[in-house]
């Protein structure tokens, strides 16, 4: 677990699988499309998580088709199916005790598809975030968190990322930040460094200065 003596200027959290789990309509949505263009659905899921459409789809490496189109077929249909997606057991609570100003949602999803499944998973829409349309390299290219950073006004090294997919993982690091892994949705979590599984057991506390300090009492 984190140093307890560690504070932060702020707090910068991943959306799927890290604030919410979307693990099951996604991968319906995408294995549609992965029969629809003859792939190897088994092989092909594994690759989505945690980066843009338009970056999972360049990758396949397709002939002949309108990637602008395939982008919004995802989208659509993403946006449309949010059975299941469900919030990760005490994020809620603790995102509610952060203060409004020091943290951000950084994901590879679009402002629109976001929206849906923070709505859907009764989670509060952040004052700031970061989605696929802001930045032209996606995850692992760290430059959505240092872009949330710099939108809170507070140095990257100074801020906590949570994440849960190995392109994000990835790209926290290469940021600066430290990072924090929630393995809610995987089972095998993608780091040797500190993770939770939920966000039970974990508190809030604000310095005198605004930094956020983190506690996790284990069940």
């Amino acid at each position: 677990m984190l140093h307890p003596d560690k504070t932060y200027a702020a707090l910068l959290f991943d959306m799927d699988g890290t604030l919410l789990s979307s693990i099951a309509a996604a991968e319906r949505v995408w294995s549609n499309w992965a029969r629809r263009h003859k792939l190897d659905v088994g092989a092909f899921l594994p690759t989505i998580h945690g980066v843009r459409a338009a970056d999972t789809i360049r990758k396949q490496g397709l002939a002949d088709i309108d990637l602008d189109a395939e982008v919004a077929f995802i989208e659509r249909a993403e946006i449309e199916d949010v059975e299941g997606v469900m919030p990760i057991d005490g994020v809620v609570d603790f995102l509610n005790a952060l203060p409004e100003d020091r943290w951000a949602i950084v994901t590879s999803a679009t402002v629109e598809l976001a929206t849906a499944r923070l709505d859907a998973a009764g989670i509060k829409r952040p004052k700031i975030w970061v989605t696929a349309e802001d930045v032209e390299r996606g995850k692992p290219a760290p430059d959505c968190f240092l872009l949330g950073a710099e939108r809170l006004g507070v140095d990257i090294e100074d801020c906590l990322v949570f994440e849960d997919a190995p392109a994000g993982i990835e790209a926290a690091r290469a940021s600066g930040a430290d990072l924090l892994v929630v393995t809610a949705t995987h089972a095998h979590p993608q780091t040797d460094g500190p993770a939770i599984a939920d966000y039970r057991g974990m508190t809030v506390g604000v310095t005198e200065s605004g930094h956020i300090r983190i506690t996790h009492r284990q069940a």
